[in-house]
């Protein structure tokens, strides 16, 4: 009984005592102190750090900071005024590069991440943080190194900081001592050497800084590490290094653009890793596998169904790294400051694009030049952004914008022989050179279309001096193509019809009622326009009516889906909507300059070409044809202009072509029979079987179908106006 009294009146004792509350910086100061001791006391340099105190000792301190901060609002608190006056971050850091215990450097990187991440308040402005953050980084990215996790983890939450709060950019990045002399001041020096926590002055701005040095200064700090953490094996660690580039570089501030330009080596070493990732492709890649590549974006290198969703094929996954990253710089050029997007365009160009391409392109070997202008095709479907945009185009084409002169080849070498190439030895080299082509045509660029051919069409001096659109097309009759003026001065077209049984007459194209209502002036014109083009092949040598789909209405919706693009494109280029006004100058010699004229040299021998080849030719044709500029489409598409001498236009070279097809095909027995057997054979619908004149009918299959593509083209587009 007594003692069952002694317990109640204990219990009841407890119950009364008033527990003594709990002072956060005693227990802060005691986890520190004890992790001390730790070092005093232990002499076991084996033992792991997981194996000790350490670890949770460092997470109950990280606790109280936190819960400190929420306490005391915007007042810093007497835990985080003794770790910033005790320079705990600076032990830490040193403990943690000695590795002792082993271990030590994840857990102290683990501790500065979630301090960093954690703590609202800005912090990485003072002195006792960011030094010790400084000497943190270069521990990061050591050669074997066993703690890239925790590398990256901590690099992207400085990083993360630097976002949130820019102006501390310039305490994180690192450059040279004598950089730092010239720019530091006498109170700079003075605080530098105290021990105090309050605020660091601030160092002198981006642009001050820039304007003392035109040279960009080395760097050893962050970027650098960086960039070599996005080499490793590892792909969390490669995301988070690739997402800490993009913070960094996505800072809006034009100081912040000059000062990562100009003082650090960004921009250099992301031209210089996408180098190093184009030199691992193999040069043995068969081009179709490069061009059948799918446009990627950068992050889908970390999904879980990346590999399955890519394309495999020998060397694919070193072609899928490199436009990964080649993707990754189109979004730091985008979300960075202009300046700073700039320079890294124009480093992209001189390393890669001037230092690497280029040779290639310029090499003899047609094995080369055929792997890497399919690759630089892909390429080009891939760059998104306006200012790498440019620097490619100024790299491909140059910035020339006066009237091109036949005899001139050398303003711009690499233009010049890339469009050499269209008209290849190598029927493989002139495919894939024109796909090139045909990648550019489809980007934002008015420099593209002004540079190739718009140029040489600004004065129109391809038109007969004084002739009228009006007066030529009254004098035409548009129901017969033989009656056009075009033809008859053609002198393929001279007594082609005598003695063949081949008729050339084709009916008028029946337009859509509620346009001729709307504009029957309008009505006449876009059928003259479209039966021209209609009527061009020979009855006899026309086969898509045999068979099912294959009509010329076919050809009109993609005609408008071009369309759309194109005008999409060309809406900002600030084009006239009607032709300027001829001038009368005798004088004036017409050039169609180097790129039409290698296209139209092309069109010309359509009857002897590989069929894959014809069809890459007109398809550069057609699209050139959908622009919706004035001259472009009078040149292109206007069978009624009166050439000046010497001068030629596509339909004038078709003319031609359908001259030559009529003499060829006398000599073939059952022409129609046989172009529809090698129609279905093209269609998939028969065995393909090897026969005579091959080349020959497949080409007037190609010119059949150009030739309702042409009219569908103009069929969408406005009517020439009457100039």
């Amino acid at each position: 009984m007594d003692m069952f009294n002694k317990v109640t009146a204990f219990l009841q004792q407890a119950l009364e005592t008033r527990e003594p509350s709990i002072n956060l910086q005693d227990s802060f100061v005691d986890h520190w102190k004890a992790i001390t001791n730790y070092y005093i006391e232990t002499s076991d340099e084996s033992r792991p750090v997981k194996h000790t105190d350490i670890p949770w000792r460092l997470r109950q301190m990280l606790d109280i900071l936190v819960y400190e901060e929420k306490q005391q609002g915007e007042e810093t608190g007497p835990c985080m005024e003794y770790l910033l006056q005790h320079k705990i971050l600076e032990t830490l850091c040193t403990l943690g590069k000695a590795q002792y215990p082993p271990g030590m450097s994840q857990q102290v990187m683990l501790f500065f991440s979630k301090v960093l991440s954690q703590i609202t308040k800005p912090v990485l402005h003072l002195i006792n943080v960011y030094r010790p953050v400084q000497k943190l980084i270069h521990l990061c990215g050591l050669p074997d190194s066993q703690t890239e996790k925790e590398e990256s983890q901590f690099l992207l939450a400085v990083c993360t900081r630097v976002k949130k709060d820019p102006y501390v950019l310039n305490y994180i990045l690192e450059i040279t001592k004598e950089s730092q002399k010239r720019s530091s001041s006498p109170s700079d020096e003075a605080v530098e050497t105290g021990s105090s926590p309050e605020r660091a002055p601030s160092p002198p701005s981006p642009s001050t800084s820039s304007a003392s040095s035109s040279s960009p200064q080395e760097a050893t700090g962050i970027i650098p590490v960086l960039i070599h953490l996005g080499k490793t094996e590892k792909s969390h660690v490669v995301l988070r290094s690739m997402e800490s580039l993009l913070l960094l570089v996505s800072l809006p501030q034009e100081d912040t653009g000059h000062l990562l330009a100009e003082r650090t080596p960004l921009c250099r070493l992301l031209a210089q890793r996408l180098t190093e990732l184009y030199c691992l492709i193999p040069s043995s890649l068969d081009p179709a596998d490069i061009h059948s590549y799918t446009s990627v974006q950068w992050r889908t290198q970390f999904t879980q169904d990346s590999t399955v969703e890519s394309p495999s094929f020998p060397g694919s996954e070193n072609v899928h790294r490199f436009f990964c990253f080649l993707d990754y710089c189109n979004e730091l050029i985008k979300e960075a400051p202009k300046v700073l997007g700039v320079e890294l365009a124009r480093a992209i160009h001189l390393q890669w694009l001037k230092g690497v391409i280029q040779p290639h392109l310029l090499q003899m070997s047609e094995v080369g030049i055929l792997v890497h202008t399919a690759l630089l095709s892909c390429s080009v479907r891939h760059i998104r952004s306006p200012a790498l945009l440019e620097e490619l185009v100024q790299f491909l084409l140059g910035n020339d914008t006066h009237c091109e002169q036949q005899q001139d080849t050398h303003t711009h070498i690499l233009r010049y022989r890339l469009i050499e190439h269209c008209n290849h030895n190598s029927d493989e080299i002139s495919i894939t050179t024109m796909r090139l082509f045909e990648e550019l045509l489809q980007k934002p660029s008015r420099s593209i279309l002004t540079n190739l051919v718009l140029r040489n069409l600004e004065k129109r001096s391809y038109r007969l001096s004084g002739s009228g659109a009006a007066d030529e097309r009254h004098a035409v009759e548009s129901d017969v193509v033989e009656e056009s003026e075009e033809l008859e001065e053609d002198p393929f077209f001279t007594d082609m019809y005598e003695d063949s049984g081949f008729s050339g007459q084709e009916p008028l194209l029946s337009l859509p009622s509620a346009r001729e209502r709307r504009n029957p002036r309008a009505h006449t014109q876009v059928a003259d326009l479209v039966n021209s083009f209609l009527c061009l092949v020979p009855q006899e040598a026309k086969t898509s009516h045999l068979v099912q789909g294959a009509g010329y209405d076919t050809y009109v919706h993609d005609a408008h889906k071009m369309l759309n693009e194109c005008t999409a494109l060309s809406r900002d280029w600030n084009w006239p909507d009607s032709a300027k006004t001829t001038e009368n100058n005798p004088d004036t010699e017409f050039y169609e300059g180097h790129f039409l004229q290698t296209l139209f040299d092309r069109i010309a021998r359509i009857l002897e070409q590989p069929y894959e080849l014809n069809l890459q030719v007109t398809s550069v044709l057609s699209r050139l044809a959908v622009f919706p500029h004035p001259h472009l489409h009078e040149y292109l598409l206007d069978p009624y202009i009166s050439l000046c001498p010497g001068a030629r236009s596509l339909f004038s070279t078709l003319v031609r072509v359908i001259g030559e097809l009529m003499q060829r095909i006398q000599h073939i027995h059952s022409v129609t029979d046989r172009l529809l057997m090698v129609r279905r054979q093209l269609m998939g619908l028969e065995e393909e079987t090897v026969g005579d004149h091959m080349t020959l009918l497949r080409g007037v299959i190609v010119l059949e179908e150009f030739c309702k593509e042409l009219a569908a083209v103009a069929f969408v587009k406005l009517p020439i106006e009457e100039q």
